[in-house]
C-alpha cells in the first residue's frame, strides 16, 4: 500500500508538470497569433492574396511574416500544424483530473453536504457534462454564425454562469473551479480539434487539387480562435484556484467564478486593443480592479478579517503566546485534534495518505497555534478542509475557529 501510494503521487506529480509544460506551449503560441495577427499591416506591392505583413524582430534576428486570409497560391513545401500543444493539454489534464479527483472521489470530488452521490455517478456527471459543454457551444456557433457575434457572447456567457451554478450544487468547491476551467478547456481544444485544424485541411487539400478554397473555413476558425484567445485567463485562474479556498470554498463561489470571466474578458481585450493599433482603453483597467475587489468582498461576505494585514502578521510571530492563551484555544484544539489531526500528522492514519499534507502537522498546541492562519482561512472562513468535509466538521465548529482566530487578532498581546 505504501509503495503503491508513492508510485500514484508520483504519476500525479508527472501529469501535472506535462500539463503545466504542455499549457505554456498552448497559451503561448496562442497569444503569439492573436498579438500578430491584430497587428498585421497592409502596403502595396504584397504578393497576391496576402492580406498584411508584420515585422519583428526577437533573439538577435529579423522576421518577416505575411498573412493569407485563405491561402497561398500555391502549397508551400515546409508547413507548420499547431494541434499538439492543444492536444497533450487537454489529454494531460483530463489525466490529472482522473488520477486526483476520479481515483480520490471520495476526498476531492463528492461532498456529501452539497449532493450526495456515489463516486461512480460523480465521475458520470463529470465526463457527461464536459461532452454537453462542447455540445451546446457548438451548436450556438453554428446558429449565431454571420448574425451577432454580441449575441453569441452573451448568450455563451449565460451558459458558464448556469454551469458555475450548477458545479458548486454538484461537488466540492475546489472541484467545482476545476471542472468549471475544464468545461472551459475542452470547448478550447475541439475548437482546434474539430473546427479549426479540420478547416484548415480542407483548404490545404483544395490547394494541392489546384482548387481555389472556400474563404469560409479561414472566417469560422478564426471565429474559435478569438474565443480561445478570451477563455485563456480564466481557465487559468480556474485550474489554480485550489490553492485558494477564499475563491472555491465560500458561499458566493459561482459568482466569484463567473466575474473571473468577465476579468478575461477586460483584460484580454486592453491587450488585444493595443496590439490591434486602436487606442488605450485604460478603462478596461479600471474595471478590472472593480471586479476583483467585488470578488474580495464576496469571499467574505458577511464579515471581513479584522485588522489590516499588518496586525495579522504582527501577532502571528509569537504565535504561542497569541493563539494558545486565548480563551477559545481550547475548544478550537479540541476541533483540530478530532477532525484535522488524522491526516496532519507525522503517521497519518486516513487511509492513502502516508505523509501530512503539504507538510503541515497539527498534533501539539505549538503546531496548532503556528497554522492558526491557515486553519482559520480553510476550515473557518472557507469550507476547504477537511476535503469534502470528509470529517463532517459542523457549522458551529467552524464558527468557534473563526471566533478564535479573530479574537486572538482583535486583543492586545498583554490581554492574552
Amino acid at each position: 500500500m505504501y509503495d503503491f501510494a508513492i508510485a500514484w503521487d508520483w504519476l500525479s506529480f508527472a501529469a501535472r508538470w506535462l500539463h503545466v509544460i504542455t499549457a505554456i506551449a498552448w497559451i503561448g503560441s496562442s497569444f503569439y497569433f492573436i498579438a500578430l495577427d491584430l497587428g498585421l499591416r497592409q502596403r502595396a506591392g504584397l504578393p497576391e492574396g496576402a492580406y498584411g505583413e508584420e515585422w519583428q524582430v526577437h533573439g538577435g534576428g529579423f522576421y518577416h511574416i505575411q498573412k493569407y486570409l485563405v491561402a497561398p497560391a500555391e502549397m508551400p513545401e515546409h508547413l507548420t500544424w499547431f494541434k499538439w500543444e492543444s492536444y497533450m493539454t487537454w489529454i494531460s489534464g483530463f489525466a490529472l483530473m482522473a488520477i486526483v479527483y476520479y481515483a480520490g472521489a471520495d476526498l476531492y470530488l463528492v461532498d456529501p453536504a452539497v449532493l450526495d452521490i456515489s463516486a461512480p455517478v460523480a465521475i458520470l456527471i463529470s465526463i457527461a457534462s464536459l461532452a454537453f459543454g462542447w455540445l451546446v457551444y457548438d451548436f450556438a456557433c453554428k446558429m449565431f454564425l454571420g448574425k451577432s457575434d454580441t449575441g453569441l457572447m452573451i448568450f455563451l456567457y449565460v451558459v458558464l454562469v448556469a454551469m458555475a451554478w450548477g458545479y458548486t450544487h454538484l461537488f466540492t468547491g475546489r472541484a467545482a473551479f476545476l471542472h468549471l476551467g475544464a468545461f472551459t478547456a475542452t470547448v478550447m481544444s475541439a475548437n482546434v480539434f474539430m473546427i479549426i485544424i479540420p478547416n484548415q485541411k480542407i483548404v490545404v487539400a483544395d490547394l494541392i487539387a489546384g482548387r481555389k478554397p472556400d474563404p469560409k473555413y479561414g472566417q469560422i476558425a478564426k471565429q474559435r480562435s478569438t474565443h480561445n484567445n478570451y477563455l485563456t485567463l480564466p481557465v487559468i485562474f480556474l485550474m489554480l484556484s485550489n490553492h485558494y479556498p477564499l475563491a472555491f470554498a465560500t458561499e458566493f463561489n459561482w459568482v466569484i467564478a463567473s466575474l473571473v470571466f468577465l476579468m478575461g474578458v477586460t483584460i484580454r481585450h486592453w491587450f488585444n486593443t493595443r496590439h490591434a493599433r486602436k487606442g488605450n482603453p485604460t478603462w478596461t483597467w479600471l474595471a478590472t480592479v472593480i471586479l476583483f475587489i467585488a470578488i474580495i468582498w464576496l469571499s467574505t461576505v458577511p464579515k471581513v478579517l479584522t485588522g489590516d494585514g499588518e496586525e495579522e502578521n504582527a501577532a502571528v510571530a509569537p504565535a504561542f503566546e497569541r493563539f494558545a492563551a486565548n480563551v477559545h484555544f481550547d475548544d478550537a484544539r479540541e476541533i483540530v485534534l478530532s477532525r484535522c489531526s488524522m491526516c496532519h500528522a507525522q503517521e497519518p492514519v486516513w487511509e492513502g495518505i502516508i505523509a501530512p499534507p503539504k507538510g503541515v502537522l497539527l498534533e501539539s498546541d505549538a503546531e496548532i497555534a503556528a497554522n492558526a492562519r491557515d486553519i482559520y482561512l480553510q476550515a473557518g472562513r472557507s469550507h476547504a478542509m477537511p476535503p469534502a468535509n470528509i470529517t463532517q466538521i459542523d457549522p458551529a465548529e467552524r464558527a468557534m475557529l473563526v471566533a478564535w482566530f479573530e479574537s486572538a487578532i482583535a486583543a492586545r498581546p498583554e490581554q492574552n
